[in-house]
């Protein structure tokens, strides 16, 4: 019997190591969950005089905490959100705030020349220089308006990548739930696969919000913000996005034989972030942008065609529309001698229309995002709202990036690995063990005794 009882305490103990071996060889290892090992005494069935039998392994342990995975799942959205715009934005600000190539700059030139013509406005150099410096505003309006096109573009194919990694997470997530909860109920360690489940899950609310609810048999249950389910046991759905003809793009969710169409505010993660700077941000700047070069182009060419060339012909438009590379660009052929400076056919330097092209910097243009401003105030407006916009999303990515470094502590304070602390079990279950191969020679030893009296 006390060889039975120490033999039980040795191989509880090396069940013990064995765990506490396999926390110290995944010490380093991304999303391990630290293990432990439950003991139990084993009641004693020959009465009062007998002690106990000895001890049993009820248990594996799994030190997770449900509420500290979600916390940390919460987190991994809201730092894909705010992180995947930043660069967009950064870009943005340097490109517009460079004051010898933005648009600001490319204004104050083109009026600066048109001021410069009124002190001789039948000088060919001057009117020259006029067509020159409105050629460059057009193609500084087209190169921003460029930049801002192939940031959307950047946006839809970042959109396709971010779908498709979703898609493969999801997927995978739903195998690694069948295979789990086939482990449940028998005495299989399913350890492992909860902790690569959960990594999965890790990622994928990095990539977009989601909610997750554990089931009975130990699979868990993955739907996104606003309620459509993306996982479900061994079920996982798909994501897809859908052109539309006027450019953009409509994220859909295809689960057995449901599709759905999803909103583009508060999808969270990367996606969300993506679909907040495309409406919030891109969108609205674009047209901005677009609405100022009309603007600038159409009331030029009306106050032009109000005043007369130098040969007293009628004024004829400077701007037109570009094509498809741009928005606006200088008529083809123009040249310094047809624009139209003069109020009056018969007066060549007369300046009186060439003043009122010079007072057009000053009046209002309407902007979308804007309201009524002043045309020399509009560029710097944007500006600042732009500003404005990053600087926020830069508070709110300082704050995320915290708030996901302190729920990673949080959680590596309950499932992670302690080395001291993995270091005092070894020391604490080999010594058990060693007491316990004591006891069995111990007990060898009494019943050679016991022998050697009865022989």
């Amino acid at each position: 019997m006390i060889t039975n009882i120490a033999l039980s305490g040795a191989q509880a103990a090396q069940a013990a190591l064995a765990v506490a071996s396999q926390n110290v060889a995944n010490l380093m290892t991304p999303g391990y969950t630290r293990q432990g090992i439950l003991l139990s005494a084993v009641s004693g069935l020959g009465g009062t005089k007998l002690a106990g039998s000895g001890v049993n392994v009820s248990a594996l342990l799994r030190f997770a905490d449900g509420y500290k995975s979600q916390q940390l799942w919460s987190a991994a959205s809201n730092l894909g959100q705010y992180s995947v715009s930043q660069p967009y934005l950064t870009q943005l600000e340097s490109v517009m705030g460079n004051g010898t190539s933005n648009i600001d700059s490319g204004l104050d030139a083109f009026f600066a020349a048109l001021n410069a013509a009124t002190v001789d406005p039948t000088s060919s150099p001057l009117r020259q220089q006029v067509i020159t410096a409105a050629d460059a505003l057009a193609q500084r309006f087209n190169s921003l308006n460029q930049l801002l096109v192939n940031q959307r573009a950047s946006v839809f194919s970042q959109r396709e990548a971010v779908v498709a990694q979703a898609n493969s997470l999801a997927v995978g997530i739903a195998a690694l739930n069948e295979q789990i909860a086939g482990t449940h109920g028998t005495e299989v360690n399913a350890s492992g696969l909860v902790d690569e489940r959960d990594r999965k899950i890790d990622e994928l609310a990095g990539l977009i919000g989601i909610q997750v609810v554990d089931q009975a048999d130990g699979s868990r249950s993955v739907s996104l913000r606003s309620g459509q389910p993306l996982v479900i046991g061994s079920l996982a759905g798909s994501l897809s996005l859908q052109a539309n003809p006027n450019g953009s793009q409509t994220l859909k969710l295809s689960f057995v034989q449901e599709t759905f169409t999803l909103p583009t505010t508060n999808l969270g993660g990367r996606l969300g972030g993506l679909a907040d700077f495309e409406n919030q941000e891109l969108l609205p700047l674009m047209q901005s942008i677009q609405e100022m070069a009309q603007q600038v182009a159409s009331r030029t060419n009306t106050q032009l065609a109000a005043g007369f060339a130098l040969n007293g012909s009628v004024g004829t438009s400077l701007f037109e529309a570009a094509p498809t590379s741009g928005i606006m660009q200088v008529r083809s052929g123009i040249l310094g001698q047809d624009l139209a400076f003069s109020g009056n056919a018969e007066l060549p330097g007369d300046s009186s229309n060439l003043l009122a092209l010079v007072a057009l910097k000053e009046q209002p243009v309407t902007l979308t995002t804007l309201g009524s401003v002043l045309l020399s105030d509009a560029h710097a407006q944007l500006v600042g709202r732009l500003a404005m916009d990053s600087q926020k999303n830069q508070v709110a990515l300082s704050t995320s990036t915290t708030v996901r470094n302190q729920a990673e502590e949080s959680w590596k304070s309950t499932s992670g690995v302690s080395e001291d602390e993995e270091a005092i079990n070894l020391m604490q279950y080999l010594r058990m063990y060693e007491a316990n191969m004591k006891v069995v020679s111990v007990a060898n030893q009494l019943l050679d005794s016991t022998l050697a009296m009865i022989n």
